[in-house]
């Protein structure tokens, strides 16, 4: 275990976790229509930090390989739209590019993972999770900005 390295990546995303408190939903997601699927709100703050210590562990164990700059790049893409979302949906209140946004995120966190997997499968396999919660996202953003086409 390279600590200094992990603690890096977990900085990353630390940051990235701090808009999401720093732009909270508030009154005006909570007024929103949502589907029933919607998951409570307790879930996100676990679900995120056990995600953000899987993905800085992932990203450490890459971090030591020779050869992992386009993985690591892609980890680092895929943390600068997870920074990006909270902002632009609860921020500026802006669903489509906040879409937009995660769809980008998607197509980076599923690069991630494949390219850490190729590298180390304890890596990628760390990703899965990561992937699923935001095809989830991905979802629940798409849902809420058709159910709710004045804040679109």
């Amino acid at each position: 275990m390279d600590w200094p390295l992990f603690l890096t990546f977990l900085a990353a995303c630390g940051a990235a976790g701090a808009t999401g408190s720093m732009f909270e939903p508030g009154n005006w997601y909570r007024d929103l229509d949502k589907p029933v699927w919607t998951p409570p709100g307790i879930v996100f703050p676990i679900v995120w930090i056990t995600l953000y210590i899987a993905m800085a562990y992932a990203g450490m164990r890459i971090g030591l390989l020779d050869n992992s700059q386009q993985a690591l790049a892609f980890w680092a893409a895929q943390i600068a739209f997870n920074t990006l979302w909270s902002p632009v949906f609860f921020g500026l209140k802006r669903m489509r590019a906040a879409l937009v946004i995660v769809g980008f995120m998607w197509v980076f966190v599923a690069a991630t993972m494949v390219s850490f997997w190729a590298l180390d499968p304890i890596a990628g396999m760390l990703f899965a999770p990561y992937l699923l919660w935001v095809t989830i996202a991905g979802a629940l953003n798409f849902s809420v900005m058709q159910r709710n086409p004045q804040y679109a």
